[in-house]
């Protein structure tokens, strides 16, 4: 693979949470966003089980690339790659997902979206290694006023999915 395509390493993490060690494998992208890559919505579940298990129970960009996937076979090419940029992870930028058979864990729109890429926080647990405080400015490059008036959806700052 050349570095423009990204070359697939595999990353162990070790996840200290109440119910023991246990080890959890992420496939990090070698090419990353201001030297932090992507690492899926996983890799946060070991830290943040609470905003984990609510994002994926209430939230319905967890499911994104589902609603496309349905879609799909009534959009252009260019439509669907459109559709990508906001349902999935990090589509378009350094490391973020190519497709669902190179990157599954980014398939959908996961904690990155919002938060940015999380291989610095998960490997340091620093919170300034992470984007926290979120403001409705964050949510704009999906939830803009077009595609708001279009499908009728608040930011998920307002959403209660965490």
């Amino acid at each position: 693979m050349t570095k423009t395509t990204g070359v697939r390493i595999r990353v162990f993490l070790l996840f200290l949470g109440i119910g023991g060690a246990g080890v959890f494998t992420a496939t990090v992208s070698a090419q990353s966003e201001g030297g932090r890559s992507y690492v899926g919505t996983a890799a946060c579940r070991g830290c943040h089980e609470t905003e984990h298990e609510s994002f994926h129970s209430f939230a319905k960009k967890a499911h994104s690339f589902e609603s496309i996937r349905k879609m799909r076979s009534r959009l252009t090419p260019a439509e669907f790659r459109g559709c990508l940029e906001c349902h999935t992870t990090g589509y378009g930028r350094p490391g973020g997902f190519r497709s669902e058979g190179e990157t599954p864990d980014l398939m959908n729109a996961g904690c990155e979206v919002c938060h940015g890429p999380g291989s610095r926080h998960v490997a340091t647990a620093a919170a300034n290694d992470i984007k926290g405080k979120l403001t409705r400015e964050d949510c704009l490059p999906c939830h803009n006023k077009e595609r708001i008036e279009a499908f009728n959806f608040k930011p998920m700052i307002y959403g209660g999915g965490h």
